[in-house]
């Protein structure tokens, strides 16, 4: 069997626009990030011919389901066909959600030592580990093997982390994919494709 996932990130939050963490915390699109889902759904749709044939699973957090409901929207899909999975949940960053870079680094400063641009992350009390995310996300690349065709909503940083799963890269390869609210991917046959409405729009 041939799988083809297409693989998505929600549209910009209000978090997003100040520059805070959002992990497991919650906050609702902008309009920016609504008009980035419109358009992504709209290019979605010229790839996946009959959307019928697609099933949609989706992160249980708010700003996942939020983008969700407009794909779903877009390409004509029930709603009530979405399924949720635990597993496309944005990877937790523990006592730093909510938070700006600015306020870590005053009241953390001595956990972002040694850390880069893409790990530091992982360094934050009670968040999540590399490893925890990796798992379970590989976990769930096995447990859809057996359904051919998937729209997957997910986040910016578990997505990066689920296609460096999927082509096998080491952990500080997968922290540096590209992450972006105006493009999504294609995994198939072990490659990862990008879609961008940034050259794409019509």
């Amino acid at each position: 069997m041939n799988q083809t996932i297409y693989l998505l990130r929600h549209g910009e939050t209000v978090f997003n626009s100040q520059g805070r963490y959002q992990g497991e915390l919650d906050s609702p699109l902008t309009d920016d990030g609504i008009a980035q889902v419109k358009s992504i759904a709209r290019l979605l749709k010229m790839y996946i011919q009959d959307p019928k044939e697609w099933a949609i699973i989706s992160s249980p957090l708010g700003r996942a389901m939020q983008s969700t409901e407009i794909i779903c929207n877009t390409l004509g899909l029930d709603e009530a066909k979405v399924e949720t999975d635990d597993r496309l949940s944005e990877v937790s960053v523990g006592s730093w959600a909510g938070l700006t870079m600015k306020e870590i680094e005053e009241k953390w400063p001595e956990l972002l030592m040694h850390t880069d641009h893409y790990n530091w992350y992982f360094n934050s009390p009670n968040g999540e580990s590399y490893a925890s995310v990796e798992e379970r996300v590989t976990d769930w690349l096995k447990s859809v093997e057996g359904h051919e065709k998937i729209i997957a909503v997910s986040h910016g940083l578990t997505g990066r982390i689920l296609r460096g799963v999927y082509n096998n890269l080491k952990k500080n390869q997968a922290l540096k994919l590209e992450v972006s609210q105006d493009t999504f991917f294609k995994l198939e046959n072990n490659n990862v494709e990008r879609f961008s409405i940034e050259y794409d729009e019509f």
